[in-house]
């Protein structure tokens, strides 16, 4: 008796394990059910809106095209989409989202400059957005509504203040200067040319943010900030590695930040009463201005964050968004600037007929006992056209930026490019055209001079598209032309730049095509000679130096603060002081 019920709790027992099997197997296989059906449809909505974008390759479901990037340079790889479509503008999907690359001026002067209005904001961006500094910096900020636009118009009209077209003017004398200090500076240490470049291009932005210049290539603020500038750069460009394949798989950043596909990002948590770097240079720079007598004031513009401050008071503008206005113009200006320069020393080594020329046109209209200024610019075509050919050959933002999004469905020759879509310029394939730019990667400045039979209509006057377009254009781009003209015609009046030689008197070839793989890409390195051109230049070059320093003294400074540990010590204070909500709770942030 005992053995049977003993044996029909086993079968019940068994029955319901299996009937619990049964249902657990039926759950599994709905929710897969629902996932295939799902990515089914999916897929469809991908398949149908590819049906009606601009051409290119078959995404996978899913994944999209992002296991088809290249490692190294994209923007060539979708230069050749294009060339293999015969279209200007090609779709490549990045998981999920549709990316349209524009490969052609005629398009994108179409599509950025003319309908400027719809192509405003930012797409949905992960890596730089959501993980970054989102909606609180002018670069990144979306406009999906009227008030994130009122937001983005005061943020720059902000900017516009401090490196707008009216502005820069006001900036001259401290360019000339900066640059007569270059010149000087490749006197006494030629083969450091790449760290004189980037203290000269940081000194003038320092000088216009902080009132502060920069004296040596050694001073924290260019090791650190370029390097923080360059590490950007090298993050933001298409890839199928991460940071950036959390672009595929937005998914992954709802994860916590300790999670390794976060590495290189930093934190992801703005902690509650913490100070920003920028912001805390700032307020150090305009002490330090208020501790100035008024002569020196007088000697000096004023400091664009002493007049951001008082502006951004009316709008009650957080520390976050000061601080992002205030990095801008390193971003806007040094590293990119620099980045300029070295190209312009490549190009004067492989190209030395062009250098050739220069010098004629130099010695015929300056002459040996000073070097040139913007007022000689009229009298000086070819140097105009040396320096916007710089500007083209290797243009350092060489996908124009962060992408642009529209605001609306819009239309192109009857392709889809739907609302929210990343729409990215790519200026390598723009200034590579063989249609406007016959034999591209020659550095060819005649190509800019009425009658040369390799000069070809443009759809703007400049004859570039180096610094992006419509109202999302680089706002530096004023600041960075007048800076790179100066500096370019003071160096090749001053030197002869050219290929360095072996112990055996070898000429050693540059690579022009050796160039680093970030959305702001610059030279590799490479030797090179920089010589004075005659004894009388060399004294005019002392002369002039000596001179533009002692101008400069007004601008003599040094700050207490490192990057390389604020924020470790902003870590340490936020952890030990008290932070009080709305509701007056206090707490302590656990670091």
């Amino acid at each position: 008796m005992l053995s049977d019920r003993l044996l029909d709790n086993i079968v019940l027992v068994k029955l319901q394990s299996a009937v619990n099997e049964v249902e657990l197997g039926n759950v599994l296989l709905g929710v897969l059910t629902v996932a295939v059906v799902a990515a089914i449809l999916d897929y469809a909505h991908m398949l149908y809106l590819r049906s009606k974008m601009p051409p290119g390759p078959v995404p996978w479901p899913i994944v999209g095209n992002t296991f088809s990037l290249p490692d190294n340079k994209p923007w060539i790889y979708f230069e050749q989409l294009s060339k293999k479509y015969n279209t200007p503008l090609i779709t490549y999907w990045i998981g999920r989202n549709p990316t349209v690359w524009i490969n052609d001026a005629w398009c994108a002067q179409e599509i950025f400059e003319k309908k400027a209005a719809i192509y405003a904001s930012r797409p949905r961006m992960i890596v730089f957005g959501e993980l970054g500094s989102g909606q609180s910096n002018l670069v990144t900020m979306q406009i999906r509504n009227q008030e994130e636009r009122e937001k983005w118009r005061i943020h720059r009209k902000l900017m516009h203040i401090g490196v707008g077209v009216q502005s820069v003017r006001g900036y001259r004398a401290i360019q000339n200067n900066e640059s007569k200090v270059i010149a000087l500076d490749f006197l006494k240490e030629p083969k450091e040319y790449v760290k004189h470049l980037e203290r000269y291009a940081t000194s003038v932005v320092s000088i216009i943010a902080f009132g502060r210049r920069v004296a040596s290539y050694s001073d924290p603020i260019i090791t650190e900030v370029i390097a923080l500038m360059q590490l950007a750069a090298d993050l933001n460009v298409p890839g199928k590695s991460f940071p950036m394949l959390l672009e595929t798989f937005p998914i992954l950043a709802k994860f916590p930040s300790s999670m390794p596909w976060f590495n290189g990002l930093g934190s992801r948590r703005k902690s509650k009463g913490g100070h920003y770097f920028f912001y805390t240079l700032a307020e150090e720079a305009i002490e330090q201005y208020n501790q100035k007598s008024p002569s020196e004031q007088a000697a000096m513009p004023t400091p664009y964050v002493k007049t951001l401050f008082q502006e951004a008071e009316k709008y009650n503008l957080p520390v976050e968004e000061l601080s992002g206005l205030t990095g801008n113009l390193f971003g806007a200006g040094a590293d990119t600037s620099s980045s300029t320069l070295v190209s312009f020393v490549l190009a004067c080594c492989a190209f030395p007929d062009t250098v050739k020329k220069a010098h004629e046109e130099l010695d015929r209209v300056i002459g040996p006992n000073r070097s040139p200024h913007w007022d000689d610019s009229p009298n000086l075509p070819y140097i105009n056209a040396f320096v916007r050919e710089v500007l083209r050959w290797r243009s350092v933002a060489i996908i124009g930026g962060q992408p642009h999004s529209p605001t609306q469905d819009d239309t192109y020759k009857g392709w889809l490019i739907p609302k929210g879509t990343w729409v990215q310029g790519n200026v390598w394939a723009i200034h590579h055209h063989d249609r406007e730019f016959p034999d591209p990667d020659r550095f060819y400045p005649d190509r800019y001079l009425d009658g040369n039979d390799h000069k070809r209509p443009f759809p703007n006057d400049k004859g570039y598209m180096t610094f992006g377009w419509g109202r999302r254009v680089c706002s530096g781009q004023a600041l960075a032309e007048q800076g790179t003209w100066i500096s370019v015609a003071r160096l090749l009046w001053g030197f002869n730049i050219r290929k360095a030689r072996d112990s055996g008197g070898k000429e050693i070839d540059v690579d022009i095509f050796a160039f680093t793989n970030g959305l702001n890409m610059r030279p590799q390195p490479f030797p090179c000679e920089i010589i004075p051109r005659s004894e009388e230049i060399r004294e005019a070059i002392k002369r002039e130096g000596n001179e533009a320093l002692q101008d400069l003294k007004v601008h003599d400074g040094e700050s207490q603060y490192r990057m390389s540990t604020f924020y470790q010590k902003e870590k340490k204070r936020i952890a030990r002081e008290p932070v009080i909500d709305e509701q007056g709770n206090v707490s302590f942030v656990k670091v």
